[in-house]
């Protein structure tokens, strides 16, 4: 099945273009290491804030990608630019 990390997060208008630049690098990073890694969509909502979705062949991947997480510094660099960072995790049972 697949799953899907859903994070949520604000970057202030200053930050966004360095931040979407920061993000581009840790995508490539992840996929670099765990090749589980199939989509990323980045949405910003109507109060500015932003949902994140990363969709992972399977839950196992995704645990083991995020496990990596403390030793990956294009994680840190990215998310030092967001803040109010939260996130979800599920399994897609429906597509249409």
């Amino acid at each position: 099945m697949t799953n899907i990390r859903i994070h949520r997060y604000a970057v202030d208008e200053e930050n966004l273009e360095e931040f979407i630049a920061r993000r581009a690098a840790l995508i490539a990073a992840m996929r670099e290491r765990h090749p589980g890694l199939t989509e990323t969509r980045l949405i910003r909502l109507d109060d500015g804030s932003f949902v994140d979705t990363w969709r992972w062949a399977s839950a196992d991947e995704m645990q083991a990608a995020f496990a990596s997480v403390p030793d990956m510094p294009e994680v840190r660099a990215a998310m030092s630019l967001a803040r109010n960072a939260s996130n979800d995790d599920g399994e897609v049972v429906d597509e249409r």
